[in-house]
């Protein structure tokens, strides 16, 4: 099964929004002793 990329484009202000965002989010799993790969994941495939 083949998976089809999606393309998401930001602005500067979306951008900083959402990794902030993702940013909370991940502390907050941290501070609940929760896996935070998925979000791990998606913040360098923003980075990159």
């Amino acid at each position: 099964m083949r998976t089809t990329k999606r393309y998401l484009y930001l602005t500067d202000t979306e951008w900083r929004v959402m990794l902030l965002a993702l940013n909370k989010l991940r502390s907050k799993l941290i501070a609940q002793g929760r896996y935070t790969d998925a979000v791990d994941e998606i913040i360098l495939k923003m980075a990159g």
